[in-house]
Order: structure tokens, then C-alpha cells, then sequence
């Protein structure tokens, strides 16, 4: 048995620094290892006590008698280092350190920190700074969470990862009122060893887990999560993640909690994205999405049936079922004359109100029973209205009755304040929320496509040679160029002269640029003029290269000619490094409207082409490129192309690679492909010059 299966389902705890007292933190544990069932054997050791809750009470690891599985560890910093020392010498799988002080508090602590895990060797550390391990599946809890204070928590098939003690406590207390029950918990604290990946990657393959919830502050290992991420997906154990660190304010608290690099939100989102992870976006999220997910049952489609017998509530509850993207269809014939027969009323609408037919349990069973039998759906929520707290059992067996004969999803939107009702219904696998947009959010995830194949990894050319520091345009669109992305028609000259003949071979309307490796934004120095003739470019490049001179005190190398197109769709694509999640590529908008209105989509690498093709779709000017009011329709597979092949070209160049960016990239009509009309590159190693 490995050491983190040992960590899961001890046989033998031993509880360093235990206290006699139950009020006090160290006294928690064992009380609750023996109240929640725990079969196994139990070693406080404390040198100052000989019993402490009818256990004998060892006074060292030494005196143990034997390795335990799994050691709590409830001392301060100043001795916890050398009982970790002394349990790994033993044999101990696994340590649990729940004291602070480490790398959360700064550079101090995180020496402390690195000497914690150096003591360790071999055996497995979770923390520190870690509230502990619940695992109700098995009756084990290895923690002093003052959630455990719950007497009857039920088991069920959600596990938590939390970096953070107290959400763990939280998301626990919170759960059990709600009726909703969970496999494990864990918190993982400071991860000086054991990280969120790990436990991902075991939950991803533990039979009491069918569904994961994490609650992250940052990654320590982005790798190792998207692996451990792929094998739940493969297991199909659907993954939901709240992550914190959204604003500026949440960012600089997650990383004084635990020491975690938040990394940019963004990246995180695209992140989530590529892995199939449902993002929450509130906290309660993180247990309304997880318990609908734990119900098993997926929708086929968008199309639900809303029954209620209130009409207010119905029509909230349809509101936002619409906002979130779900069709609700009125009644087909068959459906609605079956309704009909029950109610004595026509049945046309969705919502089915069923007010005026009275709470009769044949009328709502049999229009639950009709409604999930009928083709025209594949979901139906139920509104429990007020008259539920005068005859609570009417609604709860009607609906339970109504899941039980159908495979397609059931949930419970409770109008008037009933948590007794909504803990009965969760308790039967039915997914209940008092607030519509709930409903609506877990709809929504019961509906989430499944996760994507990862994309395979690109290669660079063998023969390509790279420069060092940035490039100027033209040089930047050859290197894009042998990656697949063609440029503009374009020469680049050495003085004006040059530029005009290269004008003339040319032809039409045309761009002229100050060509140099030291201008980012050629644009504010005066370094760009459009629509210009072959006669007009020799003196626009003579008063150029002064214009940039006395602006930035830097004659550029040259100038590039360039063709003008015109009637294509402008968009950016972009790479950029991020230093804890790896590369990202990023599609919008383009041209001077790209940092107006940011309508931009992001994915890390590698890039597949499902995930090429939904970032094209998740643009709201993506309307644009098919063909908008009468216009002709671009060239979108192109665009799709385009983006893996720029993918392709980060990846391949890996960390030589700083930064890239085409704005704009000109989609052309269908058939006719992209051009780059706008190319900045900058590569790592040492640099000619910063740009300005």
C-alpha cells in the first residue's frame, strides 16, 4: 500500500502533542477519530499525561509501539521539525503538521518550512498549516476542524481538495445542513510536500469519489494538476474548481495565506477551460455544482420543462434559465392533452402552472411523470412552492417518485425558505437550491460538454536558427512565417530610395513602417502611413526616418513597404510567458479596437483545434466573421489555423520565446486565408536594445 493510500485509510494514528482537554485544539483529534467510528489504534503521545481519552499515552515516538500509519502533529513550529525527524526515522507513512508559522509568514518561515520537509525524508508530509484529513467514507477523520463537532455527517461521493483549513470547514458545516454528503476532504495547507495535484490524481481513481471539488489559491505544480486533471476526466469524475485570486485584493491574500503564486486569473480561466473544469463562480457554487454533479444523470440537450404552483416563482426560475442559455419549449400535443386530463385545465405553456389544478399529489406526480416521459425534454425543474411547509412529504415524494422512473435530470428550486425540505430532497440525490440562479448554474454544468483530447505537442524545424532580444517587423514575420503564418505582400528597404522601386514592383494602395528592432509601437512615434502611392513613399520615408529620429533619439534600421489590404476582418493573436502556468495564446478583436474593448479569448499550451475553434466562437465579434448584415463570410478555418500554427510556433521555441503578437492579422473572405499585416517578436537571451 503506498504511503498516500496509508494517508487515506490509516490502521494506526498517532496524535503527537495530544492534550487531555477536548475544548482545546490538540484535544480535538482523538475525541473525533473516536466519535466518527474510527476502528483502528489510536497513540497519543504526550510525556506529561499517562491516559487521555481511556488510550494509554506513549511520552515520545520512540516509545510508540510501533510505526503508525499516520502521525497528527498538534506542536508549534519550534518542535515540530523534530518529530517529523523522529517519525520518518520509524517508519511513519505519513505526517500531518497543523501549525502555522511557515512559509505563509515570509522568509523565516520559509526556512522553517524547507527544514520541515528536509526532516521528513521519505515519509509524506500534508501542511503545514493544514486543518487535516476527512475521510467519512471510511470513518476516518484526521483533523481538529471544529466541524467535526456534526454528530451524524453523512458519507456521499463528492471529495474536496482545499487548500484552506477553514473552507474545508466550511464547505463540511455547509454541507451537512444542506443533506449533501461527501466521500473525503482534505486540506493541503502550505503543500510543503503533498499539493493539490496529488490528491486530484488519487481522488481521479478512488471508488468512493465520483465527483472532485478543489478550492485553489494557486498552483505549485501546473503540470502535474493538468495531468492529475486529465486522468479525472478519463475516469469520468467531473472536476469544479473556486478559485480565489480573481481582483488584485483576493490575489494578495491568497498568497500571504499559504504562500501560493496566484498567477494571472485569466490564464487560470483558460486553464479550467482545456481541462473540462467547471469554474465556480460563487462559493456556493462550489457545493450546489458538485452535489447536481454527483446525481449522475446529464441532459442530451438544452431543453427544460419548468412545473410550478406559483406562477411568480415559475417565471423567475424560467428568466434565468433563459439568461443562462436553455430552451424551454411549450408542451408538445401528446404531452400537453396528458396534463390536461389531470388538471382539467389546458396545458400550453412552459412554465406549467399548476395554481389554478390544485396541490394534489396525482395531479404532480402524474405532471412530473408526463413531463420527464415526453421527448420534448431533457430536464425538468420543479418549483416547491410555499404551500410545501403546510404539507412537506406532498412535494419531496412526488419528485422523488418522478427521478426514480426516468434517467433525465430533476431539480428542486425551493421558493420559500425550506432547508428541511431542500436537505431531504439532496438526501435522495436530488439537487435543490433556494435561489434560481442556482438552478440555473448547476443546469448548466449537468450540461458542460466533456473534455476535450489534449492537443500533441509541436516540434521545432530542425534547420531554424534563432536571434536573441526583439526583432523588427519583418523579421518577426519571417520566423512566424516558417510556422505557417504568411504575411503581407511586403520588402523591407534599406533607405528610401530602395523603398521606392520596392513601391513600384508592388503596386496599389500601400503601407510604409519604420523598420527597426528598438519600436514596439511604431504607430507613436510617427512610424506608419497608410494609403500611400509608389510616387509618395520616397519622401514619406525621408520625413519618417526623421520624424522617429527626434522622437526617439534613434534612427530606424530601414523601412518596410508593405501592401494595404482591404475588406478583411482585423484580429490580434498573441503568445505571451506567464511564469507559474507556461505559455498562453490569446485571439481578438484586433487593430486599434483590441485595447479599447478587449474581446479576447485565452488558452495555454498546447492548443488543440477544439480549443482553437471555441476561442474564435467565444468572441462577441465573432459575428463578424460570418458574414455579418449582408457581408461576405471570412475565412474562419483559416483563422483556426492560423491560431494552431502560432501555437504550434510557442511551443516548439518553448522559453526562447518571450513574447509574439500579429495585430492586426487580416482575415480574408472565405477561400482567400489570413495575412499578418503587423508582426512584433521578442526572444530570449541577450538582448540588442529594450523597445520604447
Amino acid at each position: 500500500m503506498s504511503s498516500l493510500h496509508r494517508l487515506l485509510r490509516p490502521r494506526s494514528v498517532a496524535v503527537i502533542g495530544a492534550s487531555a482537554d477536548p475544548t482545546k485544539t490538540t484535544g480535538r483529534p482523538i475525541g473525533y477519530l473516536q466519535r466518527h467510528g474510527f476502528g483502528g489504534a489510536i497513540w497519543p503521545v504526550n510525556p506529561r499525561a499517562a491516559e487521555i481519552g481511556g488510550l494509554r499515552c506513549f511520552p515520545d515516538v520512540a516509545s510508540l509501539p510501533g510505526a503508525p500509519d499516520v502521525a497528527i502533529i498538534l506542536v508549534g513550529p519550534e518542535r515540530a521539525e523534530a518529530a517529523v525527524r523522529d517519525l520518518a526515522a520509524r517508519g511513519c507513512a505519513a505526517a500531518i503538521v497543523l501549525a502555522g508559522g511557515y512559509a505563509e509568514s515570509g522568509a523565516e518561515g520559509g526556512a522553517r518550512q524547507s527544514a520541515l520537509r528536509d526532516a521528513a525524508g521519505e515519509m509524506r508530509l500534508l501542511g503545514p498549516n493544514t486543518i487535516g484529513l476527512v475521510n467519512l467514507a471510511d470513518r476516518i477523520v484526521l483533523s481538529a476542524s471544529g466541524a467535526l463537532e456534526v454528530e451524524d455527517l453523512a458519507a456521499g461521493s463528492i471529495s474536496l481538495v482545499s487548500q484552506s483549513g477553514g473552507i474545508l470547514g466550511a464547505v463540511l458545516s455547509r454541507g451537512a445542513a444542506q443533506g449533501i454528503g461527501f466521500a473525503r476532504l482534505v486540506s493541503t495547507g502550505n503543500e510543503a510536500d503533498l499539493d493539490v495535484a496529488d490528491f486530484l490524481d488519487l481522488f481521479a481513481e478512488d471508488e468512493a469519489t465520483r465527483v472532485i471539488a478543489i478550492y485553489v489559491e494557486g498552483l505549485r505544480r501546473p503540470d502535474a494538476f493538468r495531468a492529475a486533471a486529465l486522468k479525472a476526466a478519463a475516469a469520468g469524475k467531473p472536476v469544479v474548481a473556486y478559485k480565489v485570486g480573481r481582483s488584485e485584493a483576493g490575489a494578495r491574500a491568497a498568497i500571504s495565506h499559504t504562500g501560493a503564486l496566484a498567477g494571472a486569473d485569466r490564464l487560470y480561466d483558460a486553464l479550467f477551460r482545456q481541462l473540462g473544469i467547471i469554474r465556480a463562480e460563487r462559493f456556493a457554487d462550489l457545493l450546489d455544482i458538485p452535489a447536481a454533479l454527483a446525481a449522475g444523470r446529464r441532459p442530451r440537450g438544452r431543453r427544460v420543462a419548468v412545473l410550478t404552483s406559483t406562477g411568480g416563482a415559475g417565471a423567475l426560475l424560467a428568466d434565468n434559465l433563459g439568461l443562462a442559455g436553455f430552451d424551454l419549449p411549450p408542451p408538445d400535443e401528446a404531452t400537453a392533452a396528458r396534463i390536461a386530463a389531470l388538471t382539467g385545465e389546458a396545458a400550453v405553456a412552459n412554465p406549467l402552472d399548476l395554481t389554478l389544478a390544485g396541490l394534489k399529489p396525482e395531479v404532480l406526480g402524474g405532471s412530473i411523470a408526463a413531463l420527464l416521459e415526453s421527448e420534448s425534454y431533457d430536464a425538468l425543474a420543479v418549483v416547491v412552492g410555499s404551500s410545501a411547509l403546510a404539507q412537506p412529504r406532498l412535494a419531496a415524494d412526488a419528485i422523488a417518485a418522478g427521478q426514480a422512473a426516468s434517467e433525465k435530470p430533476v431539480l428542486a428550486y425551493l421558493s420559500p425558505h425550506a432547508p428541511a425540505i431542500g436537505a431531504a430532497l439532496q438526501r435522495q440525490g436530488i439537487p435543490a437550491a433556494s435561489a434560481p440562479e442556482a438552478i440555473a448554474t448547476m443546469l448548466g454544468a449537468l450540461a458542460a460538454p466533456p473534455t476535450a483530447a489534449p492537443a500533441t505537442p509541436a516540434v521545432a524545424p530542425a534547420d531554424i536558427t534563432l536571434p536573441s532580444g526583439p526583432l523588427d517587423e519583418a523579421e518577426s514575420k519571417a520566423l512566424f512565417a516558417r510556422f505557417g503564418i504568411p504575411p503581407v505582400r511586403e520588402q523591407a528597404c534599406a533607405t528610401p530610395a530602395e523603398a521606392a522601386k520596392a513601391a513600384s514592383e508592388i503596386g496599389g494602395r500601400l503601407v510604409l513602417k519604420a523598420l527597426s528592432r528598438h519600436l514596439a509601437h511604431k504607430s507613436d512615434v510617427g512610424g506608419v502611413r497608410l494609403g500611400l502611392t509608389a510616387e509618395e513613399i520616397e519622401a514619406a520615408g525621408d520625413a519618417m526616418i526623421a520624424r522617429v529620429a527626434a522622437a526617439t533619439g534613434r534612427a530606424p534600421e530601414g523601412l518596410l513597404v508593405q501592401e494595404q489590404l482591404a475588406g478583411g476582418v482585423e484580429m490580434i493573436l498573441g503568445l505571451t510567458r506567464d511564469p507559474l502556468l507556461g505559455t498562453a495564446v490569446l485571439l481578438g478583436m484586433g487593430g486599434v479596437a483590441a485595447e479599447v474593448f478587449g474581446d479576447t479569448a485565452l488558452r495555454l499550451l498546447p492548443l488543440s483545434r477544439d480549443d482553437a475553434q471555441a476561442m474564435v466562437a467565444e468572441l462577441r465579434g465573432a459575428a463578424l466573421l460570418h458574414g455579418h448584415r449582408g457581408g461576405p463570410a471570412m475565412d474562419a478555418p483559416a483563422l483556426v489555423q492560423a491560431l494552431l500554427d502560432f501555437a504550434a510556433m510557442g511551443e516548439a521555441l518553448g522559453p526562447r520565446l518571450v513574447t509574439a503578437e500579429v495585430n492586426p492579422l487580416f482575415v480574408l473572405p472565405r477561400g482567400q486565408g489570413v495575412r499578418a499585416a503587423d508582426a512584433l517578436a521578442v526572444l530570449a537571451g541577450e538582448p540588442t536594445g529594450a523597445p520604447h
